[in-house]
């Protein structure tokens, strides 16, 4: 294929390349963003609306608290929230204090939360008091010596934050009971570091800012390091590819963004939150993406242009039967991403929306967006797109070699959202890069002659449930400790609401066992994307004459 190709494909005003080197610092876009935009709105939260000015003050206030904890540039400082206006200023603290974002998935187990805690060295945690009962039980297996603790209503104001503090502890008791003494209120930090004297660091476009953990390649969850430099690139990627719907908005128009996806997750922090800052916009922040009813009636408040979501969603919420209710006319991007679109959804959003929705493709090693559908197609295409500014992708077979036209392969990228690698995991990350500097997807696609890609199957046992990786030698480890356990082996199974599922398939050494006690153990040691779906007891499981499970004879049955 002729390099670069995909090139002509571009629409009228987006570049060939981006210049990752236009900020020193994800703190200089940020202040940037700060001082242009302090008096436009950031940040929209169950009725309230939370300033650039505001998020200035409060992000350099936790930034001076926590240096005043002794903490040194470089060190790692998890965030565990949920979408509440308390994370993007943790983050933009975290970040200004020259420390290093962590992201916890806020459902996580204490097993779960321990391991990434632990491995990635944090010494500081904040997150929402929900999820605080979660941290005790591992608290003294993992480095963390200080704990800010976020309540849902403390955005608010006294008045309505106190009353929705009460009704989530004591109406609707959704935080259970916990013992951390030693916690110090989020209000209470932020209010003693504008007291606090504040050093600002010096930060370089190789320094590290995020430890994003995923699955990778392999079974293991580790932290795939995202540079400054990443993280920028991916954000000036973004509005660039974004450029031919967004620059014309009516004057006085604030372009407004729905942040219902997780940010933890890095393609609402990245296309999310970084991107509306970069472009001061507002975020509309959904705490609870799975109650499609509030969801609708929050959007019905706003003028909306763009919504990156993952199937699912825009799934639920085009067949709920109150999505006329919101103003879709002003919508100029639906971008999808984390797991694939399904036709029928597309068709119905598109029906219902007139605005199509554009499927892109991306991985948390990849900060995460790597390539994309043309946002000015009317069509939906099945594909992932062609590569970003400034990105070039490939297709290798199993010797590493580039494929022959027509061939299907493994797709190959690189760029300057690339990660640096997997945290303290060398091994891990001479595996996935090639001596050329492309990082190894996993993913099978293949790509036609105007340069667009298609996935077409995994080279991994990775399972795809609702844009999160799930990996089955993570259910396997867990499911084996279960007294009663003679064997078992997870795969993936078409589902039509969250794209895979998981399936576990047990071979019983306790013929008693009952798929009951199977589903609490899962229950009590995966967070809910893991758990099986389905579970199958079977009298023994296919396998290599070396005893390695056949997991694709377990997909034929």
């Amino acid at each position: 294929m002729t390099e670069r190709v995909w090139l002509s494909a571009y629409p009228e005003g987006v570049p060939a390349e981006i210049d990752p080197a236009r900020y020193g610092s994800l703190v200089v876009l940020m202040e940037e963003a700060f001082a242009q935009y302090a008096d436009r709105v950031a940040y929209s939260f169950m009725g309230a609306d939370i300033s650039f000015a505001q998020t200035d003050r409060q992000s350099l206030s936790l930034a001076a608290y926590l240096q005043s904890l002794g903490l040194v540039k470089g060190d790692r400082v998890a965030v565990m929230m949920p979408n509440i206006p308390q994370y993007p200023v943790a983050v933009a603290g975290i970040l200004r204090a020259g420390f290093v974002v962590v992201n916890v998935n806020p459902l996580y187990t204490p097993r779960e939360l321990e391991h990434q805690l632990k491995d990635s060295g944090a010494k500081a945690i904040v997150l929402l008091e929900n999820f605080a009962s979660t941290l005790e039980k591992c608290l003294s297996a993992t480095p963390i010596k200080h704990i800010v603790l976020c309540a849902m209503g403390d955005p608010l104001g006294l008045f309505k934050g106190s009353l929705v503090n009460y009704v989530v502890r004591s109406v609707k008791k959704l935080v259970p009971a916990y013992d951390l003494p030693e916690a110090v209120r989020f209000n209470a930090a932020v209010s003693k570091g504008s007291k606090s004297p504040f050093a600002k660091p010096v930060l370089r476009p190789q320094d590290m800012a995020v430890l994003q953990y995923t699955g990778g390649t392999t079974g293991v969850s580790k932290g795939a390091v995202l540079l400054h430099s990443n993280l920028i690139a991916n954000v000036l990627q973004s509005e660039a590819w974004n450029l031919p719907v967004m620059h014309d908005l009516p004057p006085g128009e604030q372009a407004t963004s729905v942040c219902a996806l997780p940010l933890y997750h890095i393609f609402a922090f990245t296309v999310g939150m970084m991107l509306s800052l970069r472009m001061g916009g507002k975020l509309i922040l959904i705490p609870n993406p799975r109650d499609i009813p509030a969801v609708l009636q929050e959007l019905q408040k706003h003028t909306i242009h763009s919504f990156p979501a993952v199937n699912t969603l825009f799934n639920g919420l085009a067949n709920h039967p109150d999505f006329h209710t919101v103003d879709w006319s002003h919508l100029r991007v639906s971008l999808g991403g984390g797991t694939a679109v399904q036709s029928s959804v597309a068709k119905l959003w598109f029906e219902k929306t007139g605005c199509p929705i554009c499927e892109g493709y991306g991985l948390s090693e990849t900060s995460p967006s790597a390539s994309c559908n043309l946002v000015t197609a009317r069509e939906f295409t099945g594909t992932i797109g062609v590569p970003l500014p400034g990105t070039s992708m490939k297709l290798l077979d199993d010797e590493g070699n580039p494929c022959a036209p027509g061939q299907a392969g493994e797709i190959a990228i690189k760029g300057p959202q690339v990660m640096a690698g997997y945290w303290q995991r060398p091994d891990e990350t001479a595996k996935v890069m090639t001596a050329d500097g492309y990082f190894k997807s996993g993913d099978i696609g293949t790509v036609d002659e105007r340069g667009f890609f298609k996935i077409v199957d995994r080279k991994k046992d990775m399972i795809l449930v609702s844009g999160f990786n799930v990996f089955p030698t993570e259910i396997e480890e867990v499911v084996a400790q279960l007294a009663g356990i003679m064997e078992c082996a997870c795969i993936g199974i078409p589902d039509a609401k969250t794209g895979e599922a998981v399936k576990l398939i047990v071979v019983k050494k306790d013929p008693d066992l009952s798929e009951a006690a199977v589903r609490a153990h899962c229950k009590a040691n995966l967070t809910g994307y893991k758990q099986p779906k389905l579970i199958e007891f079977c009298a023994e499981l296919p396998k290599t004459p070396v005893g390695k499970v056949l997991r694709r004879e377990l997909r034929k049955t």
